[in-house]
Formats: structure tokens, C-alpha cells, sequence
């Protein structure tokens, strides 16, 4: 059996990264998915003036690898919108040095399953705009920036901005492929489910009121159609407390959102070929 983590959302909080690593190396997981949403925030003072990745992250996973050797897990890896496309080119240098495998926009062949990686998310009020794209069409929610605004730490073309969806994006990546093997790490959630429920009840714009559900479309419609084996999300934290679930399902498709509002490391651990073993850890 393939053990696995997945943990997403941990904007840099030290405490958390701390409790993760005390994990693994107890634990010893054959796989580990993170879910983007890595770094600290612009705002962050425990990291003011340092380097989180160069600084903190790489050298304590190097710790680990070190440590475990040849137990040392596969690491899969993506970013989420709050983490800047600037880093992304160290994110390449050290899935060259075998730290991890950054997943963005590529599929990586595990024994006898697919592994997909995809950062993107429909339009927030948020400007960063880096891992941002239109979803289905170029409709904005009421309250949200568009793509085309905002700023980016790497530059893309207007057309990209202004054309590009991630409908097009998934239909690209998947194309043809048979996904009943496939486990697909998002940051999005998919739309209307258990695991994309924002904290925006009675809360209004322009007498408009905002729709609570604030997920993908796009990915909610891929995953009806296709039916990938496994998905896992992030990006809304207070989802599973509104909802009560962590967990949802999609036709066969079984999907999970381990982002948390809680200030401690929302864990998810399972067995890759046997998903009744899902249990989500609070630490």
C-alpha cells in the first residue's frame, strides 16, 4: 500500500510546517501533495526581511531527505494564488535537485497512476493576479477583479490575460487521457460542492448578493465529465467548517479540500489504493 499526506494552505506559518515535518519523519509517507498557498504573505513579519524557501523550506526538507535516505517521500508540488510566479523558477531548480516534483500544468507517470498538477483560480477580490485566469467565460463574480487588472510578479501576454480560460487550460492538459487512475492536484476547488463554501452569507455589492460558492466551474464540470479516481483542493479555508466536510464526491470521483481557518495543521492522510482509508488529522 502507498501511505500519503496531503496539506495545503499553510501560508509559511512556521508552527505548521514544524508539525508536518515531525509527521513525515515518524510517519515516513511513500507520497506527500501540496496544494499551494505556501508562502507567508506580503504582511508576514515572522519572515520579514528572509527567505522562506531558501531560508526555511529547502532546508529543512533537505534535513529529511538526509535523514530518511531512501525512505525519503516522492514530493508533488504547486503553487496557489497567494504565492507569487516569481518563485516558480526556484520551484523548477529544486524539483531538479530531487526535493520535490513541481506539478504546475504537468503529468508525472507513479507505478500505475497519473499524477496532474494545476495552480490557477477563477478571478477574487484579491489583485495578485499571478495564478489567476477566467473560468468559463470572461464573467467576473460581483466583488472580483478581473485578470486583465490587478498585478503580477512575471508579465503574460494581453492575450493571455484577456483570452485565456481554464476550461481551455484543462481541455489542454487532459486531452484524451483515460483519468480512472488519475489523481489531480488543484488549488481550486470545484464549484457548488461541500469544498468551495466561502463565509459570504447576507453579505451584498451594489444590492447584488454574492454567491457563497466560489469555486471552479470549469473543474466542476472536468470532473463530472472525465471522472478522475482522486482530486484534491485547497484555496477556501472555512470551507469544511460551513459545510462539515472535508470530503466530497463527484459521480466517482472523490475529492478533498484540506485547507483550514484554524490556526493548527489540518492534515489528510490515505491509502492510494484504498480511499476508504481518508482520515483528516487536526494538530
Amino acid at each position: 500500500m502507498t501511505s500519503c499526506f496531503f496539506i495545503t494552505d499553510l501560508h509559511g506559518i512556521k508552527e505548521r510546517y514544524e508539525k508536518l515535518f515531525l509527521k513525515i519523519l515518524s510517519e515516513k509517507p511513500d507520497l506527500i501533495f501540496f496544494g499551494g498557498d505556501l508562502f507567508p504573505n506580503t504582511f508576514s513579519s515572522e519572515w520579514k526581511d528572509k527567505d522562506f524557501l531558501n531560508d526555511f523550506l529547502i532546508i529543512e526538507l533537505q534535513k529529511i531527505k538526509n535523514r530518511l535516505g531512501k525512505e525519503y517521500p516522492k514530493i508533488f508540488i504547486i503553487l496557489g494564488n497567494d504565492d507569487a510566479r516569481s518563485e516558480e523558477e526556484d520551484m523548477i531548480k529544486y524539483d531538479k535537485q530531487e526535493i520535490w516534483k513541481y506539478l504546475h500544468n504537468k503529468k508525472i507517470i507513479f507505478n500505475e497512476y497519473s499524477i496532474f498538477g494545476y495552480s490557477y483560480i477563477p478571478p477574487t477580490p484579491f489583485m495578485l493576479k499571478d495564478w489567476e485566469k477566467y473560468d468559463v467565460s470572461r464573467f467576473v463574480d460581483p466583488g472580483c477583479v478581473s485578470p486583465e487588472e490587478g498585478s503580477r510578479t512575471i508579465e503574460v501576454s494581453n492575450y493571455e490575460k484577456k483570452y485565456s480560460t481554464i476550461k481551455d487550460d484543462l481541455s489542454e492538459l487532459f486531452q484524451n487521457d483515460d483519468l480512472s487512475k488519475t489523481i489531480i492536484l488543484f488549488h481550486s476547488p470545484p464549484y457548488k460542492t461541500k469544498l468551495d463554501r466561502a463565509d459570504l452569507d447576507g453579505k451584498m455589492i451594489d444590492f447584488v448578493p454574492f454567491d457563497v460558492h466560489v469555486g471552479s466551474i470549469a473543474i466542476q464540470r472536468f470532473i463530472e465529465n472525465r471522472s478522475p479516481y482522486l482530486t484534491l483542493h485547497g484555496h477556501i479555508h472555512e470551507s469544511t467548517r460551513l459545510t462539515g466536510s472535508y470530503l466530497d464526491t463527484i459521480n466517482e470521483t472523490i475529492m478533498l479540500n484540506a485547507a483550514h481557518d484554524g490556526t493548527e495543521l489540518s492534515l489528510i492522510k490515505f491509502q492510494l489504493e484504498d480511499l476508504s482509508t481518508i482520515e483528516r488529522v487536526i494538530l
